[in-house]
């Protein structure tokens, strides 16, 4: 028997025709939530709605691009048009990158904020009214390169940034709504295979294999972002690492940049 702790609640997902946004979707299915996914792979998005399905879930898929303000107010209204009402939004959809900055073609930027922050917050404006009349949670999976900036990274590191500030902004304009607002700082974490970020001059490259280093299972991650819905917490930063980092760079900013130009160097030594 399932557990129900979620029944009764809508939950939509961005992203979660894979990664992260999958391993949340099924994790919510099995404790009853009703679930909307998303994503723009309409054939892995069918895969994952019929394992949930398959699994006795409640799921329905809206393949949409979520940069795109129409498409994601057809996905808000098809949710509301199943199942009636929105409880929890999880801004999870999100592509990284790689390259310095001075090397970096400017459409690298448009690209990863355009998904990363213009598509969340194409998807909190139109679900915000419904989560609202729930009070309900809205989530935004950043992560821990949403700390400081990180080499090679700047375009990925501006755009988590961005989702804090709009955490943080959302969360006093509506303390009176009873609403939660959380935000997930995810540290490197299992990817699926073949699975792709942006290189420096635009194009698509495929991410490393990352099974045999001590990265975050994407089971924990889901674990996380549930456990911070049930206790309507704001920020939950993910691993040891990252939360020491985090400490790290409010007390001893100066000190985290040295550490960090030395192992940049190491890696540029190394590559050479």
């Amino acid at each position: 028997m399932k557990n129900e702790e979620f029944k009764d609640k809508v939950v939509l997902i961005t992203g979660s025709s894979r990664g992260i946004g999958k391993a949340t979707a099924i994790a919510l299915s099995n404790l009853g939530a009703s679930l909307v996914i998303n994503g723009r792979d309409k054939e892995r998005l069918i895969q994952v709605e019929n394992l949930i399905r398959n699994s006795g879930g409640k799921v329905m898929s809206y393949c949409c691009d979520i940069t795109n303000p129409d498409q994601v107010e057809k996905l808000i209204e098809e949710t509301i048009k199943t199942y009636g009402k929105l409880d929890i939004l999880i801004n999870n959809a999100g592509v990284s990158m790689r390259g310095d900055f001075s090397a970096l073609n400017p459409e690298v930027f448009k690209s990863v904020f355009d998904i990363n922050v213009l598509g969340t917050t194409n998807t909190t404006i139109k679900a915000i009214p419904f989560i609202k009349e729930s009070q309900g949670s809205i989530v935004f999976v950043s992560s821990v390169a949403g700390i400081r900036g990180l080499p090679s990274n700047s375009a990925y590191c501006a755009s988590k940034m961005a989702l804090r500030a709009i955490a943080e902004s959302i969360r006093i304009e509506e303390v009176k709504s009873n609403i939660h607002v959380g935000l997930i700082m995810v540290g490197i974490t299992e990817i699926e295979k073949n699975k792709k970020t942006i290189a420096a001059d635009g194009s698509l490259i495929t991410l490393r294999d990352r099974s045999n280093f001590n990265v975050l299972s994407l089971d924990e991650v889901a674990h996380s972002i549930i456990n911070n819905i049930k206790k309507r917490k704001f920020r939950t930063t993910l691993s040891l690492m990252g939360r020491i980092n985090a400490l790290m760079q409010s007390i001893l900013p100066d000190l985290v940049e040295r550490i960090l130009v030395y192992s940049s160097n190491r890696i540029k030594a190394r590559s050479l």
